[in-house]
């Protein structure tokens, strides 16, 4: 590699940077923390569940990264602060974060139940805002610049039958990022959203392979979900040093998905 393409892909290497990962255990989020692991930083792989992580952790370990895993219940402060704790006494303060906990309940809005309402937007929103507000809190006091990426949804711009909830968790997600990055650019913390439309992952694949996600591929202009790797690009870009003058952005990667014609 000449000496111009070196100093093109150094801005995207984290290469010292600790980077934490909510909702590490499974699809995206283990996914993500690969990538991050790939690019040079020290991984913190959270989930409410450690023994779900340890297989990602090891994973990271047995290909020469640095990953530890943690116990986090991202709707719950306490957890949150004792996670941070613990990755804290380890590789140090975390100056990247991927707030990429979530999870989603279909329902019809006239059969919506309460509880399940709370339940994903506390989940979803609130958990954010949580996760947002301890590690900016502690990058403020270390007086390190960070970055925060919140996974979206392309369901922040477009809707869907009966994922009210969601739909109203990932808008929230992106005005929450907005302002977020308003308040942080002063300390030199970065925050934006990602926000992908359909992928095929262990979730997903049967349901995209049957005739209903057929459908919904026609209507795609690239005419096909995406694959997980396609989504590193833009995680990094907004994770790392390349996206040094982006904050309060929502990056869409959907195939053209949201520009589909109705």
């Amino acid at each position: 590699m000449d000496a111009r393409a070196q100093a093109l892909l150094a801005p995207f290497s984290l290469q010292g940077k600790v980077a934490l990962v909510t909702g590490a255990s499974s699809g995206f989020g283990r996914e993500f923390a690969y990538a991050l692991s790939a690019a040079g930083a020290s991984v913190v792989l959270a989930a409410r569940r450690i023994d779900r992580l340890e297989e990602a952790r090891d994973a990271i370990l047995d290909a020469g990264g640095k990953a530890m895993a943690v116990a986090m219940d991202v709707t719950d402060r306490v957890s949150i602060d004792a996670a941070l704790d613990a990755a804290e006494a380890e590789f140090g303060t975390i100056t990247v974060v991927i707030n990429n906990a979530g999870i989603s309940m279909p329902q019809p809005l006239l059969h919506m139940e309460d509880e399940a309402w709370d339940k994903l937007i506390n989940t979803n929103l609130s958990s954010v805002a949580y996760v947002t507000k301890a590690c900016a809190a502690r990058m403020v006091a270390a007086d390190v610049a960070g970055s925060i990426v919140n996974i979206a949804s392309i369901l922040s711009i477009r809707v869907q039958s009966f994922l009210t909830s969601y739909a109203a968790a990932k808008a929230g997600v992106v005005q929450f990022t907005r302002a977020a990055a308003l308040e942080l650019a002063q300390h030199n913390i970065r925050v934006n959203a990602l926000c992908p439309g359909y992928f095929a992952t262990e979730i997903t694949s049967d349901w995209l392979a049957s005739a209903e996600g057929a459908q919904l591929k026609s209507r795609i202009p690239q005419q096909r979900a995406g694959e997980i790797e396609e989504l590193f690009g833009p995680l990094l870009l907004l994770a790392s040093d390349a996206g040094s003058h982006m904050t309060g952005t929502s990056l869409v990667v959907d195939g053209g998905h949201v520009h589909s014609e109705l």
